[in-house]
């Protein structure tokens, strides 16, 4: 199996997963010729799973990708995403919008509206001006192209205040015949995901029955979308979809053997690459943080300390700074909830090693300094109590991220 790492903002033509077509436009929501909406459609029906928002706030569209992944999830077609708008707090009018759009899209390839899924971002509480969405709907549908420039305008059309495009790509060999993986995402503030993503997309030329790749979407964002955080706040509007078109004529998948393991280790390798990159662009960061705490009692009382340190406002601000001020990590493990025995905790900071049973040990603090000013900045905490282990990331809170929250809406 190979993993692509992307290197570039469009992705190259034989990384695009057959059966699928890909289009984008400007309709309106957003100053032209900024791309604010953008659409997948499956050349024949696709099987689908998805993972959604465990916010109670939930925007419109969330709540009928929902009832759209349950009534048809092995024969789905179309994907439609606005950006600058979240459609969330709308009401019935937000409800509406969203059911006009699905009609609209499932009018135009010849399908039913419960084989759409539309999908918002941006803004809450503002009324959703569907009718822009709507004028551009058929002449979308007509411009989408199976082309990296009509998936690369995809990757741009769902962003917000991402400062890049986020794409990653996979592959693996399934039954003598070689499986494409293929997924972007938008996310830069409002990250603490609680079920799967931001917005993210994965598309697969795959044959893979749609309760298996519901399982694999399930297993596959725990180690990465929901092992990740930025701001500690959870969206209204997270909804991550993965597609499968059936189009690399391997074996169907139908059960848990050594081809949907091998399936499930490309997916894992494409929500890590596009959790990170969501991380790495996190609103005002200089850097990743990666926590890993080894030791605990299980491994979800390892992921509980490591969250509730990636989490700490103190922890983050440390890292802004290249501060080895060690003792803000110890507090946020000692307050996560989990039990911990700070006499057998040590703490490496950047591969420094700065606390040893709960108390410093002497260390370069020169040395700390100039290793945490380094792009990515690896926290290890040992805990001395079990086996139990993970790995959460994060990135640094700078000033940065105050003012582009300050006046998101203006």
């Amino acid at each position: 199996m190979t993993n692509d790492t992307p290197r570039m903002n469009t992705a190259p033509l034989n990384a695009l997963p057959r059966g699928f077509r890909f289009a984008a436009t400007n309709c309106g929501l957003r100053k032209a010729p900024n791309l604010d909406l953008g659409l997948i459609i499956g050349d024949e029906e696709v099987t689908a799973a998805g993972v959604f928002t465990q916010n109670l706030v939930q925007a419109a569209p969330v709540v009928l990708c929902r009832r759209h992944l349950h009534k048809a999830a092995s024969r789905m077609r179309a994907v439609i995403v606005n950006s600058r708008n979240a459609n969330c707090a709308t009401g019935e009018a937000g409800v509406a919008a969203a059911e006009a759009t699905a009609h609209a899209v499932a009018r135009e390839i010849g399908c039913d509206a419960e084989q759409v899924f539309v999908c918002s971002t941006g803004v809450i509480g503002i009324p959703l001006r569907t009718e822009r969405i709507l004028n551009v709907i058929p002449a979308l549908i007509k411009a989408a192209d199976r082309t990296a420039e009509g998936f690369g305008g995809f990757t741009r059309a769902i962003m917000t205040t991402d400062t890049r495009p986020k794409w990653a790509a996979s592959r693996c060999n399934l039954s003598g015949r070689t499986i494409r993986l293929l997924g972007c995402a938008k996310g830069a503030g409002m990250i603490h995901p609680n079920m799967a993503t931001m917005l993210a997309y994965i598309v697969t030329d795959a044959a893979i029955g749609s309760p298996l790749l519901q399982r694999a979407l399930n297993l596959a964002v725990r180690g990465t979308f929901n092992s990740i955080t930025v701001d500690g706040d959870t969206s209204t509007n997270d909804t991550l979809l993965a597609l499968a078109s059936g189009a690399a004529a391997n074996r169907t998948i139908t059960r848990p053997d050594a081809e949907y393991r091998r399936f499930l280790t490309a997916l894992e390798n494409v929500c890590r690459s596009l959790a990170l990159q969501i991380v790495a662009d996190g609103e005002g960061a200089t850097r990743v943080i990666e926590i890993e705490v080894r030791g605990a009692a299980s491994d979800d009382a390892a992921r509980q300390v490591a969250s509730t340190i990636a989490g700490s406002s103190l922890v983050k601000t440390m890292f802004a700074g290249a501060d080895p001020n060690w003792g803000r990590i110890l507090a946020a493990a000692g307050r996560s909830g989990i039990k911990i025995n700070p006499r057998r905790t040590n703490i490496y900071l950047a591969g420094v090693l700065t606390c040893r049973g709960g108390v410093e040990h002497r260390f370069s603090e020169r040395n700390a300094h100039s290793r945490m000013l380094r792009d990515f900045v690896p926290v290890r905490v040992e805990l001395g109590l079990g086996r139990g282990r993970a790995c959460v990331w994060t990135c640094d809170f700078t000033a940065d991220y105050v003012h582009i929250n300050a006046s998101y809406r203006t």
